[in-house]
């Protein structure tokens, strides 16, 4: 086995740190030019699942596009909402005790009838998507 002399380790060792931080930096340079092609709301309906998995008075949430979309079963029927909070972009969650969407950062209350603040900081309503079940599915999103 070959003895290397300390100068030549502390060089391969200067060589390997001088890499992985050449790496962390061009990471997200390169990042940024090849973004990932993830729209920020999807042009065509997205399927959300069976409507009988969601029961009255529940919620999910599913994937669509760049943010999620709440999806809430009210006696008023399915609504679809955006996710994002419109006072600092946390993501909201149903709160079925309270019968609201609530934000977790900063306590905003959202109705779930048609998106609208009910208290709290946020300056808006939520973003409202369209909803159509069709053939026992959920749709949210696409044309109205």
């Amino acid at each position: 086995m070959n003895n290397i002399s300390r100068k030549n380790f502390l060089n391969i060792v200067k060589m390997v740190l001088a890499a992985t931080g050449l790496t962390a930096l061009a990471a997200p340079i390169v990042a940024f030019f090849y973004p990932s092609n993830l729209q920020e709301t999807p042009s065509e309906p997205v399927d959300a699942g069976p409507a009988e998995n969601l029961p009255l008075n529940e919620a999910i949430t599913v994937k669509f596009g760049r943010y999620p979309a709440l999806i809430v079963n009210t006696p008023d029927g399915i609504k679809a909402y955006s996710s994002v909070c419109t006072h600092f972009a946390c993501l909201v969650k149903w709160d079925k005790e309270r019968g609201e969407i609530i934000c977790p950062c900063h306590d905003a209350a959202f109705s779930p009838k048609d998106g609208s603040v009910l208290g709290g900081p946020a300056p808006s309503g939520l973003t409202v998507f369209n909803v159509e079940v069709k053939d026992g599915h959920i749709f949210v999103g696409g044309a109205s």
